[in-house]
């Protein structure tokens, strides 16, 4: 059996393809069952001398939140995945190669697949960006893949090809047509923001063109952190070095506005210069609660609360962002204004993604039939002004939001030419 597989930076789900008929693989929550599968980890932290042990997906957040004593959560492995200089992570004394974390995450969801469906599945086509993060070149492209490749093979798929995210999506929505239309499809992750150019529901699939740019949610999301909870925490204030009035040091708050770095913040050395830097503070309590954040690595329901403020924000012109732990209490009023100055420079850089890909291929918008939006970003309203003012409201198709990429996969590997 031969299954479509989209691995996300945030979240990742599974579909098969057994003709008439299309399903997706459903993980147990503690609230019931989703198609969504996060991609991150729990490691509880062993005793001395244990192995460690892990747990992916919804099994993770439940550990992650009900320990007293946090162990380590990894999440967004798909954003490292173009650096050479970082091949692995240490994870309590011991060291974890990014391609086994990404295996941890995988090894469930195919196995979950397999005890749903009865029967062994060895065969993927994948998914994978235009453009990964970070990627300056197409070498990058293609050594990210090579990883992401091995990863799968450690998570016990024999033969595994990949395919483009927006191409895929495109599948999916080619699926709900009768006739044949040029669409544009913009496909937005948690770290990166895909383009395709197709011509789609005739005798073949065409591909015209494709753009991608190493952004998406999650830098829009550290523009809510930066503006909002990095001040709260210590940003921009002061500290007092002798005789002297410094600010303090800036270089952690870039990591919070990235939450998957967090809890690499927990180093010995960082910890001992933030409590230095406490002690120092003409604030010393905004750099408490950040210690705190630190110490009791709280990033994800940190990112809860931005998550929910940018949610509220596509649907209201202001929002009040809350978080609170009894330590680290922040409660600011957010207008949609606001957020749409904060990430201005990231609206400009889809734009200018979008532009190119009509400019490469030739392609006038007036031609564009339909454009079709998927990943949770397109629920932004600034991001749907980029298409509805090129292509007009009454083209902008939507659906799936979460799913439509791993649906396209599974159609695309039981294609007669897949």
């Amino acid at each position: 059996m031969r299954v479509g597989l989209d691995f996300g930076t945030t979240n990742s789900s599974l579909a098969c393809w057994q003709s008439p008929e299309l399903t997706l693989t459903r993980f147990e929550t503690a609230n019931g069952t989703t198609e969504s599968f996060r991609s991150l980890l729990y490691f509880e932290k062993p005793p001395a001398g244990a192995r460690l042990r892990a747990w992916a997906g919804p099994e993770a957040i439940e550990r992650y939140l009900e320990a007293e004593n946090k162990g380590r959560l990894i999440q967004s492995l798909k954003s490292f995945l173009t650096s050479r200089n970082l091949r692995s992570t240490e994870v309590f004394g011991q060291q974890a190669l990014i391609e086994d974390l990404i295996a941890r995450i995988v090894r469930p969801m195919r196995e979950e697949a397999e005890r749903q469906l009865g029967q062994p599945i060895r065969s993927v086509v994948a998914g994978r960006p235009v453009h990964f993060v970070g990627a300056d070149s197409e070498a990058d492209n293609d050594y990210a893949t090579e990883r992401l490749r091995a990863a799968f093979t450690k998570a016990g798929f024999e033969e595994i090809e990949f395919e483009l995210e927006p191409v895929a999506a495109a599948y999916h929505y080619e699926g709900t047509l009768d006739h044949e239309e040029l669409i544009l499809v913009g496909d937005f992750g948690g770290g990166t923001s895909d383009f395709s150019l197709l011509r789609v529901g005739g005798a073949s699939t065409q591909l015209l063109g494709n753009e991608g740019v190493g952004l998406a949610g999650d830098a829009l999301d550290a523009k809510i952190v930066r503006h909002v909870v990095s001040p709260a925490l210590g940003s921009g204030t002061s500290l007092r070095s002798f005789d002297k009035i410094l600010p303090v040091p800036t270089w952690v708050y870039a990591k919070l506005e990235r939450w998957h770095h967090l809890s690499m913040l927990r180093s010995r050395e960082t910890m001992q210069m933030l409590e230095t830097t406490r002690k120092q503070a003409l604030e010393g309590e905004r750099i408490e609660a950040l210690l705190h954040l630190i110490n009791e690595d709280l990033g994800y329901r940190l990112h809860q609360s931005v998550q929910r403020a940018k949610v509220d924000l596509s649907q209201t012109e202001e929002t009040v962002f809350r978080y609170a732990d009894g330590i680290a209490d922040i409660e600011t009023r957010i207008t949609r204004r606001e957020f749409e100055g904060w990430i201005a420079e990231e609206l400009a850089a889809i734009s200018g993604c979008v532009d190119r890909l009509l400019a490469h291929s030739g392609v006038d918008p007036k031609a564009v039939d339909a454009v079709f939006l998927t990943g949770g970003t397109s629920f932004v309203p600034a991001v749907q002004h980029i298409f509805s003012s090129r292509f007009g409201r009454e083209r902008i198709r939507s659906g799936n939001e979460f799913t439509s990429v791993a649906r396209g996969l599974a159609l695309r590997a039981n294609r007669p030419e897949g």
